[in-house]
């Protein structure tokens, strides 16, 4: 899934969030636009890597909350009708109505497995083996798609402060450099450049506190998915150890499951 059409956006998101957090009010030419412009050529450059960070992290947490919310949807109705369901046949030729609900790529992936063992004529025991295999691989390769991207939220919340705490320190670096060459050390001299400074620290926590909540967020879906996928592997383990010797799978194999 494309992020572009989230990051128009999430520039614009971003720059309202740095400039409540740095700004809280005060007239225009204490704003942050203002300070930053004044800041030195390595603020401006820390500033500039914060700012992009910021419209990825935002990227990806709208992308993320839509391929959740739709993964979350689709699997709750795939779960419904699956117990509904008579035949796993009929199941089987509605997982497209499912793209995105791991749980049924799970069941279609077993399902064509269970096919291929019947064609095989393997015994019992193998072919639940060979079933659980192509269970756990898919349920892990779903786990994976939808963590994707995930640690670049992590490593927003871990680095971005550090980064701008970095930009601060070197803007006060600069300021007290000037107080040596004017020989003066008076508020007048040192506030400017130290409230420039101080503006890539309050965007660098304005780039890391959405990233890490939403990640924390995230990660706690992801989990809640991965237990129900979890569940749903068991009961279809369960149902074909039940039913395996009797019955084979409809277009895979011959009969009707």
């Amino acid at each position: 899934m494309s992020l572009l059409p989230f990051l128009a956006v999430a520039g614009q998101v971003t720059a309202a969030a740095v400039s409540e957090v740095a700004l809280g009010g005060g007239s225009s030419q204490s704003g942050v636009l203002a300070m930053i412009m004044l800041a030195s050529p390595m603020v401006k450059a820390i500033m500039l890597v914060l700012l992009l960070a910021s419209v990825f992290s935002w990227g990806i947490i709208l992308v993320k909350l839509f391929q959740f919310s739709r993964a979350s949807g689709q699997s709750v109705r795939f779960l419904n009708n699956f117990w509904k369901s008579r035949t796993f046949a009929t199941l089987y030729s509605e997982c497209s109505d499912y793209p995105s609900s791991p749980i049924a790529e799970v069941f279609r992936v077993g399902y064509q497995e269970l096919g291929r063992v019947y064609k095989a004529k393997l015994e019992t025991s193998s072919a639940l083996d060979n079933v659980q295999r192509a269970l756990r691989r898919t349920a892990t390769s779903e786990s994976t798609r939808l963590f994707k991207f995930l640690p670049f939220l992590a490593s927003c919340g871990n680095a971005t402060p550090f980064i701008g705490l970095f930009g601060t320190v070197w803007g006060i670096m600069g300021s007290f450099h000037e107080i040596g060459l004017k020989g003066s050390a008076n508020l007048a001299n040192v506030a400017p450049g130290i409230s420039e400074a101080l503006v890539a620290t309050a965007a660098g926590l304005a780039t890391a506190i959405p990233a890490v909540i939403f990640f924390n967020y995230f990660n706690s879906r992801l989990r809640v998915l991965e237990s129900d996928v979890s569940n749903f592997m068991n009961d279809f383990l369960n149902i074909l150890e039940r039913d395996l010797v009797k019955k084979t799978p409809s277009g895979q194999g011959a009969g009707e499951f």
